[in-house]
């Protein structure tokens, strides 16, 4: 119960007071606009760029514990889209549920509850799944959704390719874990570190990023009505909360020999919600857009309890 409580209770909490004001009418839909484009545009990747520019390489990149929960995600995909297309989906429509199976909330859900269950020193191996989170799965969802959509027209892989390229490097998140390998490698090759007022003002950035992000996506979750197919929606929560996380959990713990540190990692970011991304990837190509948007909303209430199973369960 005390980590419920203490864990994962506020950052729930923080989220809920935006729904809240949204849903009272005390926060205006362009102001959460407003907020979440702060958030997300500029906030989150400066936060992203620190946290990146300072990774030990070495010791965060375990690589048994990215591939355990990147199995998970991918897993996920496919039962997504099979399952969506058994449903009597599109195609288009069926990758846009299968990612909302793939891409996990983990930088806005992820990051402040393992920072509370664990501190600060455990993010390491979060932020290293991080950085290569938005840019390996959007293109893995652009290249599925490309070529679905231009299956039969005689489009070459050359096309499909650079319409994934370009979607990817264009997404705030992306800019800001590029920016942060190249501040790390501009210290490395220099031996200088950023200077100290630049370095200050990236912190304040970053201090502001979660809290102003949780609280906008209260905002944004109030429009979502639970709404659309109610079995897709069960697809997704069920491969969101439990197959995801419990493929990672076994594959970092018995396949792979992880330490705790990042057996913990890859399993709670693969426990997360999926992420607002989920939305805005089916509202780009139009299809799918209810549906994810309603198990956006419904996977995120259900994680209150979900994790704080993998809280127990986790050493």
């Amino acid at each position: 119960m005390s980590s419920l409580i203490d864990v994962i209770l506020p950052v729930f909490l923080v989220l809920g007071f935006g729904y809240l004001v949204a849903w009272r009418g005390m926060f205006s839909d362009s102001a959460v606009d407003g907020l979440m484009r702060f958030a997300q545009n500029f906030a989150v990747p400066v936060l992203l760029a620190r946290s990146i520019a300072n990774l030990d390489l070495g010791q965060s990149y375990n690589w048994g514990m990215m591939s355990a929960f990147y199995a998970g995600a991918l897993v996920s995909f496919a039962i997504g889209i099979a399952g969506a297309r058994a449903m009597g989906r599109t195609g288009p429509e069926s990758v846009a549920i299968g990612f909302a199976c793939l891409f996990s909330n983990s930088l806005l859900l992820g990051v402040p509850i393992t920072e509370r269950a664990y501190g600060t020193d455990a993010l390491s191996g979060n932020f290293a799944i991080i950085s290569i989170h938005a840019p390996l799965l959007y293109t893995i969802g652009i290249l599925t959704m490309e070529g679905v959509r231009n299956h039969g027209t005689g489009a070459g892989l050359g096309r499909v390719g650079m319409n994934a390229l370009v979607g990817v490097v264009r997404t705030p998140l992306v800019i800001g874990i590029m920016t942060g390998f190249a501040i790390k490698l501009g210290t490395a090759l220099t031996g200088y570190p950023l200077p100290h007022p630049l370095q200050a003002g990236m912190d304040m950035m970053a201090q502001a990023a979660l809290p102003a992000a949780l609280f906008g996506l209260g905002g944004v979750l109030y429009r979502y009505r639970p709404e659309g197919d109610g079995r897709a929606i069960a697809m997704i929560t069920a491969l969101s909360l439990v197959v995801h996380p419990a493929i990672a959990y076994a594959l970092a713990h018995f396949a792979f020999h992880v330490d705790t540190a990042a057996l913990r990692s890859a399993t709670l970011t693969g426990a997360m919600a999926p992420g607002v991304n989920a939305y805005i990837f089916a509202n780009i190509y139009g299809v799918g857009r209810r549906v994810a948007a309603s198990a956006v909303l419904i996977a995120t209430a259900l994680s209150i309890l979900t994790i704080w199973g993998w809280l127990a369960v986790l050493p």
